[in-house]
């Protein structure tokens, strides 16, 4: 062979080498775009998972909110609520108890009850001590001021009394 010839053959084996080279750069180069797409993908499904989870959230609070938003005006209206039950318990008068019916019967639509102490046991979360006396202890013996809840959320206790052993 002359020199050309081992020149054109030196000149293609390096060439093939730098083809080589270049195929195992661009496949790495590949597989580097391709975990960068994989990790985007990844981030772009978590984005838009919390996305859906502060919607919902603040779907919620906002069905709360309006839920417990009367919250207020019903703590104002209590008292007046507290005097026409009790005229209706001592005054003989249809009006005043047609009046406290329909009253309770709209405070129960709207999500409003009156907590239960009438023969229960004394229960510290929606009931509070204003006395005691001798009878079973715990027992409510008697409700002093009626106690509401408003949509399952207590609003005002109960106050009682409640009966004690004797020492």
């Amino acid at each position: 062979m002359n020199d050309d010839q081992n020149n054109v053959q030196e000149s293609s084996e390096q060439e093939e080498i730098k083809q080589k080279g270049s195929g195992k750069k661009k496949r790495d180069e590949k597989i580097e775009l391709k975990q960068k797409i994989e990790d985007l993908e990844n981030q772009l499904l978590r984005a838009v998972a919390d996305y859906r989870n502060l919607e919902k959230r603040t779907e919620e609070e906002k069905r709360e909110f309006v839920k417990f938003a009367n919250r207020d005006l019903l703590l104002r209206l209590i008292p007046a609520f507290d005097t026409l039950f009790l005229a209706e318990k001592y005054i003989a008068d249809e009006g005043i108890k047609l009046t406290a019916k329909h009253l309770q019967e709209a405070l129960r639509e709207v999500g409003v009850e009156q907590v239960k102490t009438d023969g229960e046991m004394f229960d510290a979360e929606t009931m509070e001590v204003v006395t005691t006396e001798e009878g079973i202890e715990n027992k409510v013996l008697e409700e002093l001021r009626p106690g509401y809840t408003l949509n399952g959320r207590l609003v005002r206790p109960a106050q009682v009394k409640v009966g004690k052993k004797e020492n």
